[in-house]
């Protein structure tokens, strides 16, 4: 099974977006002034950020639909698709020259409707449990895989002559998930994981107990057998809420790049052909 379990692209995004901020604050004090969307910068950064935002729409759809294409694995496209759909949006935010006037002003309306609702498809999405190709793991092999790691942390559990530790794991282990509810799928697990780690390194340290291998195993156990647990607890909730999240996000796509293509093509009328 593969997890998400880090934020690679959230991060990789970040340092872009600071990058491309620091070219534009050096053009803003070159040219002494904010510069204007149908200037050499403005225009340049405009094209850029759309063709990312069209390699958001398209490339990481291709690749899920395209059964037999075996070019990366879909956790990689996701990823590009993630980046892509932060960086372009903000160089799109940067041409406007601050000005929503018109068209222009939707399309930047849209764009962050857009933005917005790809971050909640995206914990949505992780909510899933998927192979690391991509494909939704079901209920039956999600069950398997439970009682595969509860078995792997029972026999842990025997093998360890610390019965304090084996009461920190007993006291760690999912053993009864709830159903989760809408907000709690979407905003409850980063903070339920911020909390298992906090306590997990706060009862470490009350034992005296070092971070070795050991314990470093009994860790990934820990954190496999939460993460199958809530999955399970979940996973009814998480595609009805990804098939509602598909029937909006997907619409406000559309008019988007709709509404984009017609302010590209005005832009190139009463920028050349008025002339």
């Amino acid at each position: 099974m593969h997890t998400r379990t880090t934020n690679r692209e959230l991060w990789y995004a970040v340092i872009a977006i600071l990058c491309i901020s620091a070219a534009y604050l050096f053009v803003v004090l070159w040219y002494e002034g904010i510069p204007r969307a149908r200037g050499l910068f403005g225009h340049s950064i405009g094209i850029l950020g759309f063709l990312l935002m069209l390699m958001t729409e398209t490339l990481y759809s291709l690749r899920k639909r395209s059964r037999r294409a075996r070019w990366g694995r879909m956790s990689g496209w996701l990823d590009f698709h993630i980046f892509t759909g932060l960086v372009g949006p903000y160089m799109v935010l940067l041409h406007t020259s601050w000005k929503f006037n018109g068209l222009a002003g939707v399309v930047m309306l849209l764009t962050v409707v857009i933005v917005v609702s790809g971050f909640i498809g995206r914990y949505i999405y992780t909510a899933l449990p998927r192979t690391a190709d991509g494909a939704e793991i079901e209920a039956s092999v999600l069950e398997t895989q439970i009682n595969s790691t509860n078995t792997e942390l029972n026999a842990w559990l025997l093998n360890s002559s610390e019965e304090s530790v084996r009461s920190l794991a007993r006291q760690l282990s999912f053993q009864s998930p709830q159903s989760q509810s809408p907000l709690r799928l979407l905003f409850g697990r980063t903070f339920d994981d911020w909390r298992y780690r906090l306590f997990w390194r706060r009862e470490l340290k009350k034992l005296g107990l070092q971070i070795g291998t050991q314990i470093e195993q009994l860790n990934k156990l820990l954190q496999r057998q939460r993460a199958l647990q809530r999955q399970m607890a979940s996973l009814a909730m998480a595609r009805r809420m990804l098939a509602l999240w598909h029937a909006v996000h997907i619409p406000i796509g559309m008019a988007l790049f709709a509404a984009a293509f017609v302010h590209i093509i005005a832009a190139i009328y009463y920028a050349t052909l008025l002339r």
